[in-house]
């Protein structure tokens, strides 16, 4: 008997893996049926691959998220914190991303009643602003579609329910590219040192702007923010620009690989696309089965808040625990056919936002953007196609994400 494979690194389940890139699921099968918790000495993490450990995992609210709680060895939770000043309180340092309770739930509540009520009535300005990137390309008979529409909209869009000037849209996207740096393990120092640029230029024009709307107040987010801080809500203005930059960077990061993933998705199927076309009202579905193949996020992370058993494993107290998304999302005892993409798909529950009380706050704006973005989309350009339909993907190389560098198509 041949003896088994070796079980990959973490560092060789990320896109900086030329293998990985190309076909994340040939080294994560093999990883959730050989070793689907295990302990990977290097990056000092346990890691989860089986769709019931994760999702126990991510619903388990006594569990951790601050990387500041794990032990010396979790060497992959360290670099989120790399540098950080012991002196200053967590909640000034990091968003409701990486805060436990109580600073989570004190920040996350009150930002998320002001996010939902917005995002509940914005499908207006969303479907204007997915028009308007439409229009551009109207004639054209090739363009990046990465470039000229899925990364402008998510900017557009978060940029407009908080109020951004459009005239800084640009600044913006800059500081957004910047700043995501943040999970790139590997950076140069010149990255760093435009991330932190790039996140002093955010922070100050998100508290001049706080203090504009404190004066006169208009109809976006930052307004509803200042509002609540009046009414008693309790946040300063502090925690408060962190969690607003953390919203334009993470949902435009995020959104714009959804909607690039999900296009490039029905590009490869067509037969999903005009399931798609003859049926709008499958459109739901259609962006829950994107997320499920093909999330943009591949691993998210928790801490070991005591002793416990994960699979039937022990994981010691403060020990990190890394948990891959995408292989939970391909689960074969979850999913059946997991490697087809099918838009009729009966409804399971994914992870692509994570889950328990860091589920994502963004989700159901990024899902509003993909379900117009893609329904006028294909509408506007029925014949849409890759341009090149045997050239390789090409997928960008930030680790722990995944999203397409350029996507050439034909109108």
């Amino acid at each position: 008997m041949a003896d088994p494979a070796p079980v990959p690194p973490l560092f060789d389940l990320t896109p900086l893996n030329p293998v990985f890139r190309e076909d994340p699921h040939g080294l994560l099968d093999a990883l959730r049926a050989s070793a689907p918790v295990h302990r990977d000495a290097a990056a000092g993490t346990v890691v989860l691959s089986r769709h019931a450990d994760v999702r126990a995992v991510l619903n388990d609210r006594t569990l951790w998220r601050d990387p500041v709680r794990a032990e010396a060895a979790s060497f992959i939770a360290r670099l989120l914190i790399a540098g950080a000043d012991p002196g200053v309180a967590r909640s000034h340092a990091t968003s409701i991303l990486l805060l436990d309770d109580p600073d989570h739930r004190r920040l996350r509540e009150p930002l998320a009643k002001a996010l939902y009520a917005r995002v509940a009535r914005c499908r207006p300005e969303v479907e204007r602003i997915v028009d308007a990137a439409l229009d551009a390309l109207e004639g054209e008979p090739s363009f990046d579609l990465m470039a000229r529409f899925c990364e402008p909209i998510p900017i557009d869009v978060i940029a407009m329910i908080l109020g951004v000037d459009h005239g800084r849209l640009a600044e913006f996207r800059d500081w957004s590219q910047a700043i995501v740096e943040v999970f790139n393990p590997s950076r140069t120092p010149q990255a760093t040192a435009r991330m932190e640029a790039a996140r002093a230029a955010l922070s100050d024009y998100l508290l001049a702007t706080m203090a504009e709307r404190r004066a006169a107040p208009k109809d976006d987010l930052i307004s509803d923010m200042t509002a609540l801080q009046a009414e008693g809500a309790p946040i300063d203005d502090q925690e408060l620009a962190l969690n607003l930059a953390a919203l334009l960077v993470g949902g435009n990061l995020t959104t714009t690989d959804l909607i690039g993933n999900a296009v490039r998705l029905f590009l490869v199927n067509p037969g999903e696309r005009d399931k798609l076309r003859a049926d709008p009202g499958l459109i739901a579905l259609a962006v829950e089965e994107a997320l499920r193949f093909d999330p943009p996020v591949d691993l998210t992370g928790r801490v070991a808040s005591r002793d416990l058993a994960i699979g039937g494993c022990p994981v010691g107290a403060a020990q990190s625990i890394t948990c891959s998304l995408r292989a939970a999302n391909r689960d074969p005892d979850v999913f059946v056919d997991p490697h087809r993409f099918d838009i009729t798909r009966p409804h399971a529950p994914h992870v692509a936002f994570g889950g328990g009380s860091h589920i994502c706050i963004g989700a159901p704006l990024a899902r509003l953007e993909a379900q117009v973005a893609l329904l006028r989309l294909f509408d506007r350009f029925p014949n849409l196609r890759l341009a090149d339909p045997e050239a390789p993907a090409q997928w960008r190389m930030l680790p722990f994400f995944r999203g397409l560098e350029r996507l050439d198509v034909a109108a």
